[in-house]
């Protein structure tokens, strides 16, 4: 696939593509050159939504919760 190097050294990456990744605009990729060739990476953005649930549930008291600080060494 060609791509056209634009003024300041812009990119543009078809649509097609950005959709087949989810990126979206102010997402991150990782550029690495190797010898005469550039690699783009998609980094994967994280949301708090792909978070909710990864260590299960926890039920707290929020008298545990302002006595945490304390407890820290």
């Amino acid at each position: 696939m060609q791509v056209r190097l634009e003024k300041g050294g812009r990119i543009t990456i078809p649509r097609n593509v950005l959709e087949s990744l989810n990126l979206k605009e102010g997402d991150t990729l990782e550029l690495q050159l190797i010898d005469r060739t550039i690699i783009l990476r998609a980094g994967k953005r994280i949301t708090v939504d792909d978070l909710w649930g990864i260590a299960g549930t926890w039920e707290v008291d929020l008298e545990e919760v302002e006595d945490a600080p304390a407890r820290q060494t």
